[in-house]
């Protein structure tokens, strides 16, 4: 057997449960070692009932007596109830080791007992029944009524049948867990990784032996048997925070590797060539001509470090991160500017529609003095205009194209493509984002302004170099954010009438439920109704949502954004790329059914004028998670901490979006929890390809990642 071997050829798998576990992605002994437990308990307290005391956790071998259901049965409402008792012969010997170890013995009570009780455990019927053998684990309590002492919801395996000649490999030591899968128990996994280990040879190492010198990781086939079978005295609270040793060697394992592959690919992508940029005066008098305002000190260098990138024969792969407001539109149209002057187009990619649409607009007005041509190509335009605009794409007729997918229609050719702008980068597939790119040999600017810390940045856009605009234009005020709720809606609507009496205007918005954007439309529809004609009877309300016709998106936009219209009622299709600079007030309807960054995403999409601007977070009832996303929204207005709220709150596979962005689903280690050992990895992983031992060392590696880590995590392709 080796870490190939496939789990149905190990014994008491077999191709039944072997199918189960490939559903985790568990289909060799490699990848069932690389399974780490999600808990460790401590179940080296190994008692009879008989010498159980009340306030103790302990692990307790039993019998199950009797069991009963008392309650409602019905949806499994009722309580169920054991009675355990100690098996026949039992008792606790203390050896010279000092290791606690049940033995047979010829003491036994038979007067004790201990219930076990699970409220909502009318399933359970089926799982636990009289005369099977259990280990139990949990704290010891004495009931007020019975006087009997008792466990709530105790932590249960069944010993009964297989494995239960090894009863100790669960109980009395520390005893990992594992996520089960499907019917292939904790117990079983447990079992199997035990007998894999114990006829393993000792295992090679991964990690070059440089770095695991340098970083002094803890070798390969201990850290093995550490991670899942933990020494007796190990902290179970470190192993439970993931900080043991072994622990730490594999999460740094599994972050070193994606490093290596993410600077490998990145060192790749350096000896393509690309389009040598001119910055001459020229550019640089044509960037003048069209900047509406002087830009910030951020804003210019994060140009510096573009048009360097531009200037360059090697192509451009660079990520611009900015918070909302913060002027990223602006940087990406002076690169624009830079590929225009030199005889290139230009492609800009946009998630919505309405986001295309702002871009279209806000370019045309920047590029009107410059007579360049800017196009829209969209979903919603008819057959003949799609004709149309992609002739003058081909014939080189158009300077610049926003679009949304629409944009990576094979049919879609450009004549001369330079550059490729994407905004929201998190929107966008991997493989989308190289469609545009393989139009033409384009330099690659993506946007987002969802604000991450540099190093998980340099991470999940890992083929990419880092910008990030860290200041925001002058004459911003600090938006005001309020919590208010619903019984207090009659205050928000005349904080808005004041508002809008003082000639500002505002948006309200509701969320998507349960993910209908029809249902949404359906709430705005009916509170555009209401504010309309009840609330506010002599103020223009528009509406906007994802249904409406392309031309009356337009049209209510353009109203608003001419202050025709004072309230604009709309769905969350307004979270990017709106801007109405005299809009002072954005309130949120049910709040507490937006993520944290997306209700930041909403937030700023006023305060981009000189006034005093306000966020009114709108509740009628929030759960734990939904009141912390509210406290930080009403406490800080930073980006950055908001981000990393909401990374802590969400976890990083849903903030990220594993398939967008081809980030893998870690086996053991967590972007936010391991952020330190994080950049450890990636330290060593840039200086190891940087400045390898020898060619045969970065040889071994790349095959490592190709024949072993890519099938696993499945994300950088390096040869």
């Amino acid at each position: 057997m080796d870490l190939s071997t496939e789990l149905k050829f190990i014994k008491g798998i077999g191709p039944g449960r072997a199918s189960m576990l490939a559903a985790k992605g568990l289909e060799t002994v490699e990848d069932l070692l690389s399974y780490p437990p999600f808990r460790y308990e401590d179940r080296s307290n190994v008692k009879p009932i008989h010498q159980l005391a009340p306030g103790e956790m302990a692990t307790v071998l039993a019998e199950v007596k009797s069991t009963k259901v008392s309650g409602f049965q019905r949806k499994n409402l009722g309580i169920f109830e054991a009675t355990f008792t100690d098996p026949p012969g039992a008792a606790i010997e203390v050896f010279p080791s000092g290791e606690n170890t049940v033995r047979p013995s010829f003491r036994r009570s038979g007067k004790e007992v201990l219930m076990g009780k699970w409220f909502h455990g009318t399933y359970l019927q089926s799982v636990i029944e009289p005369g099977m053998r259990v280990a139990l684990y949990g704290k010891v309590e004495l009931d007020n009524y019975s006087r009997e002492l008792t466990m709530m919801h105790p932590e249960f395996e069944i010993l009964s049948g297989e494995d239960d000649s090894d009863p100790g490999l669960h109980t009395g030591r520390i005893v990992p867990v594992y996520e089960a899968a499907a019917k292939v128990t904790a117990k079983m996994i447990r079992s199997t990784v035990a007998r894999i280990l114990a006829s393993l040879p000792p295992q090679a190492e991964r990690v070059p032996q440089t770095v695991v010198d340098r970083v002094k990781l803890m070798p390969v086939s201990e850290a093995l048997r550490e991670m899942h079978f933990p020494s007796e005295g190990t902290d179970v609270r470190l192993l439970n925070a993931f900080r043991s040793a072994a622990q730490w060697r594999f999460i740094f394992e599994e972050f070193f590797w994606l490093e290596v592959g993410l600077s490998l690919k990145k060192a790749r992508a350096k000896h393509e060539k690309g389009i040598e940029f001119a910055l001459t005066e020229k550019v640089r008098e044509r960037i003048k001509e069209m900047l509406p305002f002087r830009p910030t000190g951020a804003q210019k260098r994060v140009l510096g470090e573009i048009a360097q990138d531009m200037a360059s024969p090697k192509p451009m792969y660079r990520l611009l991160q900015g918070d909302v407001g913060s002027g990223k539109t602006l940087v990406a149209a002076e690169a624009a500017v830079i590929a225009i002057e030199n005889g290139y187009q230009v492609a800009v990619l946009a998630p919505t529609e309405i986001l295309a649409a702002q871009h279209y607009l806000y370019f045309k007005k920047l590029f009107h003095k410059l007579g360049y041509v800017p196009v829209l190509l969209t979903g919603s335009n008819t057959a003949r205009e799609k004709v149309q605009l992609k002739k003058l794409l081909a014939a080189n007729l158009a300077h610049i194209a926003i679009g949304t997918h629409a944009l990576l229609e094979s049919d879609v050719e450009f004549a001369n493509l330079g550059l490729a702008i994407v905004d929201e980068q998190h929107r966008f597939g991997v493989e989308q984002r190289k469609r545009l790119s393989e139009k033409g040999n384009p330099d690659v600017l993506v946007m987002t302004a969802t604000p991450i810390p540099r190093t998980l940045a340099l991470t999940i856009y890992g083929d990419l170099d880092v910008s990030i605009i860290d200041e925001m234009p002058p004459g911003r005020k600090a938006i005001v954010t309020k919590h208010l709720s619903e019984d207090k809606i009659e205050q928000v609507w005349s904080f808005v009438k004041k508002q809008i009496d003082e000639g500002r205007q505002a948006y309200v918005v509701y969320p998507v439920i349960e993910e209908s954007e029809t249902q949404a439309m359906k709430a705005a529809q009916k509170m555009h109704e209401h504010l309309a004609k009840i609330v506010f009877p002599d103020v223009e309300v528009g509406l906007l949502h994802g249904k409406l016709p392309t031309d009356d998106k337009e049209q209510a936009m353009d109203r608003f954004q001419k202050g025709l219209t004072k309230i604009l009622v709309s769905t969350t299709v307004i979270e990017v790329g709106v801007d109405v600079p005299n809009a002072s007030v954005m309130v949120i309807e049910q709040a507490e059914r937006f993520g944290l960054s997306q209700l930041h995403q909403l937030r700023g999409r006023v305060g981009r004028g000189g006034d005093q601007s306000y966020c009114l977070l709108v509740t009628s009832k929030a759960g734990d998670t939904a009141r912390e996303r509210i406290r930080t929204m009403v406490e800080s207005t930073d980006g950055f901490y908001i981000a990393e709220m909401d990374l802590k709150l969400r976890g990083p596979g849903e903030f990220f979006g594993t398939k967008q962005s081809g980030l893998p689903a870690f086996r053991i280690g967590n972007l936010i929890r391991d952020a330190e050992i994080l950049e450890i990895a990636r330290n060593e992983a840039t200086g190891f390809v940087a400045n390898p031992p020898s060619e045969e060392e970065m040889r071994k590696a790349v095959a490592y990642i190709r024949d072993h880590w890519q099938r696993r995590y499945g994300l950088v392709q390096v040869g």
